[in-house]
């Protein structure tokens, strides 16, 4: 669990240090805040395309073969980045690096989920979150801390470093883990077919984005809103971080009792804070309360997906996993996006909550139409249960003649 871990640390960093290096970044290339955003997008969109399509072609390979090779990927991407020398070039960069961050946490969590009993899967998968709450706890802080007083490169370069360590640790610590059996691309694609795989997906797609359209511009609203100096930014952002670490921790026990308890409770949680968010913005202290309760309630909201996904689809728990992920990281780019574009529109920083608000509704919308759908599914099913016995047995009778 701990080299699983250390990988969450290296890619939670590089993902979300870039919220809070948004200033350096705009000005190195000097652009808007809303424009440098863009890195946010296109490295969720790395995400969003290489979740599914690493998981499918890696059906049959070993897993933690793949782990090590997924983190020596996360290594290159960040390498690219800190070397970038315009703008473009970062954005390709981090395209590339999001690339194996999907397929890393959805392999890691099936792997953890595999050593433990089955009622405990929910911590287990936490746990292996906990390196992604640890980094926004400490490792965004410091990077960004490190990116306002040596340059934003030093984080990216930072985080090639702990992904190399990181494929050492996995290939000398964590035990060998079958593929399921009879595993193969076709496998893995027919998760796809399952309308409850679809709503699960959608939810996180959606639902998530509330949390991101305003994480995303964390920065501005320290310093434009909050009316507080750019050294406060990396505190803001550790007190998020440490929200996310207790929802990590303590968060696993609510998902093991209720997966789909705890996406309802955590979406209609999310749509609270981010409209308490909006309304005392301007107040120091209470940016601070709601993006520690962001932060608690989103990680819970995680994992709780998580588990939905992979119960929905037992036979290709690879690409279901990472497809959370994925979702999630369409998620990051549509809240990144659609935050710049209320800021853009002259609305403020603070409309950002509300994008999250509606968000976060539409994807509570989703959420209870996947329970009807369910419902629905069921009532069917034991509908037709009765004719299908009538039916085999009348065929039984006509087969035995007097």
């Amino acid at each position: 669990m701990t080299a699983l871990a250390l990988g969450g640390f290296g890619i939670g960093t590089t993902e979300f240090a870039t919220m809070g290096l948004l200033p350096q970044i705009a000005e190195t290339f000097k652009i808007p805040d809303y424009e440098a955003g863009h890195a946010i997008s296109l490295y969720a969109a790395g995400v969003v395309v290489g979740a599914p399509l690493i998981a499918v072609l890696g059906a049959k390979l070993p897993r933690k073969g793949m782990l090590i090779g997924l983190m020596l990927a996360v290594a290159l991407g960040n390498g690219l980045s800190a070397a970038a020398q315009d703008k473009t070039l970062l954005l390709v960069a981090r395209f590339v690096a999001g690339l194996p961050h999907g397929a890393f946490f959805g392999i890691a969590a099936v792997v953890a989920a595999t050593l433990v009993a089955p009622e405990r899967r929910g911590t287990a998968v936490a746990r292996v979150m906990v390196g992604l709450t640890v980094a926004n706890l400490v490792g965004v802080p410091l990077a960004t801390a490190a990116g306002q007083q040596i340059g934003w490169r030093t984080a990216y370069f930072a985080v090639a470093v702990i992904a190399v360590i990181t494929a050492g640790a996995i290939a000398a610590w964590v035990p060998r883990v079958p593929t399921v059996e009879g595993a193969s691309m076709k496998g893995e694609v027919r998760a796809f077919r399952r309308p409850t795989v679809w709503f699960a997906i959608f939810t996180g797609m959606i639902g998530f984005g509330g949390m991101f359209a305003v994480y995303s511009y964390v920065a501005p609203l320290t310093t434009e809103v909050a009316g507080l100096p750019a050294s406060v930014v990396p505190w803001m952002l550790a007190v998020f971080g440490l929200g996310m670490t207790l929802g990590a921790t303590f968060g696993g026990r609510f998902v093991d009792r209720s997966p789909m308890g705890s996406v309802f409770g955590g979406l209609v949680a999310v749509c609270v804070i981010l409209v308490l968010f909006g309304l005392t913005a301007s107040i120091p202290a209470f940016m601070f309360v709601f993006l520690f309760l962001l932060g608690f309630v989103i990680q819970i909201l995680a994992a709780a997906l998580q588990i939905r996904l992979m119960d929905a689809s037992p036979d290709a728990p690879s690409l279901a996993s990472s497809s959370n992920h994925s979702s999630l990281n369409v998620a990051n780019g549509a809240g990144a996006w659609l935050g710049g574009l209320a800021i853009a529109a002259g609305w403020g920083y603070t409309s950002t909550a509300w994008v999250g608000v509606g968000l976060s509704l539409a994807g509570l919308a989703i959420a209870a139409a996947s329970v009807v759908y369910e419902r629905r599914a069921l009532t069917r099913e034991i509908t037709n249960q009765p004719m299908a016995m009538a039916s085999a047995a009348s065929t039984a009778v006509d087969t035995h003649p007097r």
